[in-house]
């Protein structure tokens, strides 16, 4: 889908409070969750005077919130294109479903190895209510959030605060990826089943297994993501 041309078409926001929190953390968690929720697409400009009419703030902020987004992945600077909302590569991607495989399953492992038998049951739950969603809903926000959702549990079970920094840092670049790959037809309810057997594999405590499912979904979703991609830059490179 082309992104539209100009913020007003793309995304309307209220000025920002003056008075809450820092304007600069408005800013940018404003921006943040627009480009998150797909309110603002991959590839889409993002114009400094149009930000400043936007969210009624000065130059220097709507700068700063732009470097910090730069500093996250979730925007861009092109040459002469200027801040852009980012949009990954194919070898990006590449790279990106390859880390998130080894980094998860790690991730995994800790969990069923750390996790409370409550923490067992809400990965269960979590898991449930990923699949119920996929099978109820086609607004890929909504799954997505509930993918999300099933993150805060394994992260939280697992206890290690190195891990959840990494993969917290590498969230917002693969939510885009993510939203591709659900997006394929019967894509989210394979997730679905590949989800269960990993949670399934946990409730017995069997780490290595876990792990290896979840390196296995995370893989199978970057065969579609990816397969996208391909055919997005044959487009993008025909004549």
């Amino acid at each position: 889908m082309t992104a539209p041309n100009t913020l007003s078409e793309a995304w309307t926001s209220a000025h920002v409070d003056r008075v809450a929190a820092p304007l600069r953390e408005q800013v940018i968690a404003a921006l943040r969750a627009a480009i998150l929720d797909f309110t603002l697409r991959p590839g889409q400009r993002l114009v400094e005077r149009e930000l400043i009419e936007q969210l009624g703030v000065s130059r220097t902020t709507i700068r700063e919130a732009l470097r910090e987004l730069t500093s996250e992945g979730l925007v861009t600077v092109v040459p002469q294109r200027g801040a852009i909302v980012s949009a990954p590569s194919l070898p990006e991607a590449e790279d990106l479903y390859e880390i998130r495989a080894v980094l998860e399953s790690v991730l995994v492992e800790r969990f069923v190895e750390r996790a409370s038998d409550e923490q067992l049951a809400r990965l269960h739950d979590a898991v449930e209510h990923f699949a119920v969603t996929t099978a109820g809903s086609h607004e890929i926000r909504v799954i997505l959030d509930a993918k999300d959702y099933l993150y805060e549990v394994l992260i939280e079970g697992a206890a290690s605060p190195a891990l959840k920094n990494i993969i917290e840092g590498i969230q917002a670049r693969v939510r885009i990826l993510r939203a591709t790959s659900m997006g394929e037809p019967g894509r989210a309810e394979e997730a679905a089943a590949e989800l269960r057997a990993m949670a399934a594999a946990a409730q017995k405590r069997d780490a290595k297994k876990a792990a290896q499912l979840c390196a296995t979904h995370v893989r199978n979703a970057s065969k579609t993501a990816l397969k996208h991609l391909r055919l997005a830059e044959k487009g993008t490179a025909a004549p």
